[in-house]
């Protein structure tokens, strides 16, 4: 294992994921709600899996018959990120999020499984950061690694991945509390904007 690609991947799967995005504020919600929470998460990581294997896997093929064109796109992608890591910080200056509410245990009514699965589902596939992210940044910077590498890079990525989605749904109700508060929410966003932008410093290489 080279733990040095593996440490790649962790890092800039970690710096795109920690985000509340319309998936990731859907897991949250439902974390809250503690409806279906292990079938969510188990979807969302999955799909991160396929995509982040996918992304490493075929980008290593472009990079070889395409070299320009692919790293071409890692720059539009590290442009995007900046750009990500910019918004982060001014989020963190001026906090424009809107409080997330607790349900009451017990209240609220029982959710059918299906319905829940097909949403899930579609804030993955349906989403077109979820692409980018994934597929494009996240491939591309892999297929940048040694070759032998290149699965130790993804799998730090899906690694983080897990973990993010499991702590997320599992550790919803617990975070809720904490982030009715602005504060929270500048550090976080303060946290992610530095940890951004200081990826994709480190990617121009």
């Amino acid at each position: 294992m080279n733990w040095l690609s593996f440490s790649h991947g962790a890092a800039l799967c970690a710096s795109l994921i920690v985000t509340i995005g319309a998936q990731n504020a859907f897991v949250l919600r439902q974390g809250i709600m503690r409806s279906h929470v292990g079938k969510i998460v188990a979807l969302c990581a999955l799909s991160d899996f396929i995509l982040i294997g996918a992304g490493v896997g075929g980008a290593s093929v472009l990079v070889e018959r395409f070299p320009v064109f692919v790293h071409a796109m890692l720059y539009v992608g590290l442009a995007y990120l900046a750009c990500f890591g910019f918004n982060a910080l001014r989020r963190a200056v001026r906090p424009d999020h809107a409080a997330l509410q607790a349900e009451a245990s017990g209240t609220a009514p029982v959710q059918r499984a299906l319905p829940i699965v097909l949403m899930t589902l579609a804030f993955t596939w349906l989403n077109p950061h979820v692409y980018l992210d994934t597929f494009l940044l996240i491939g591309t910077a892999g297929a940048r690694e040694p070759e032998g590498a290149r699965v130790a890079f993804a799998l730090g990525a899906m690694a983080v991945s897990g973990i993010w989605f499991v702590g997320l749904g599992y550790g919803a109700r617990a975070m809720a509390p904490l982030f009715r508060r602005a504060t929270a929410w500048r550090v976080l966003d303060g946290a992610i904007g530095s940890m951004v932008l200081l990826i994709a410093v480190t990617q121009l290489r």
